[in-house]
């Protein structure tokens, strides 16, 4: 199986120097590049095509959050991780609507930060726990009025429902009482039906749509 490729975007050197070394060493991963703005990121990604770009999000030029609008058209085969210091929840919404595949802090170990990215890049968001709490405290204070989309059976709205909590396949595996390979599919075919990219962008939906 070949590498996942990563490009690294910070605007401290030392962290993304550092960042960069400790990836490099982790199996299944290798570094293709750095940048220190979000700029500079893009044109490193449009040059590099990276499977994954770890992104910071406070950054001079042009910020994180920006920079991932501008990847999403530029190159949207890759996936993007932001990483951050920072948990605050208008950073996390805004990158999840933009299309994040995950959001971590920095103080991840840096087994930690190759798993997400190999899970980023095999399309499963990975969300650090303050990020998530902030996340779950963002989208529960406004709560519309539930509109099941027709094109979902009654079963995928509960799957749909179980994902957007955050639950994993082996979890809502063992809540349904089916088998993983069965979740993947109903999660499968709700992306499908629903025109969705990944997992968070199905929890978005969910919260749109009233299923919290």
């Amino acid at each position: 199986m070949n590498d996942v490729r990563v490009l690294v975007v910070d605007d401290q050197q030392l962290i993304r120097e550092s960042i960069a070394s400790l990836l490099g060493i982790q199996p299944g991963i290798r570094v293709v590049g750095t940048a220190g703005d979000g700029r500079a990121a893009v044109d490193r990604a449009v040059e590099l095509l990276p499977d994954v770009v770890l992104m910071d999000v406070r950054m001079p030029v042009m910020n994180g959050i920006d920079a991932l609008a501008v990847l999403r058209g530029r190159a949207p085969t890759c996936r993007v991780v932001m990483l951050t210091t920072f948990d605050d929840e208008e950073y996390v919404v805004h990158a999840l609507r933009g299309g994040a595949s995950g959001y971590l802090l920095k103080d991840r170990p840096a087994r930690e930060l190759a798993a997400a990215v190999l899970l980023a890049h095999d399309g499963i968001a990975q969300f650090d726990p303050a990020a998530a709490a902030r996340l779950a405290a963002a989208l529960s204070r406004s709560t519309p009025t539930p509109t099941i989309d027709h094109a979902l059976t009654e079963r995928e709205v509960e799957v749909l429902r179980l994902v957007a909590g955050g639950s994993t396949n082996r979890e809502i595996a063992r809540r349904l009482y089916v088998s993983e390979g069965t979740v993947k599919n109903h999660i499968s075919r709700i992306l499908t039906r629903l025109a969705l990219r990944d997992r968070t962008q199905a929890a978005l939906y969910a919260r749109d749509h009233g299923l919290l």
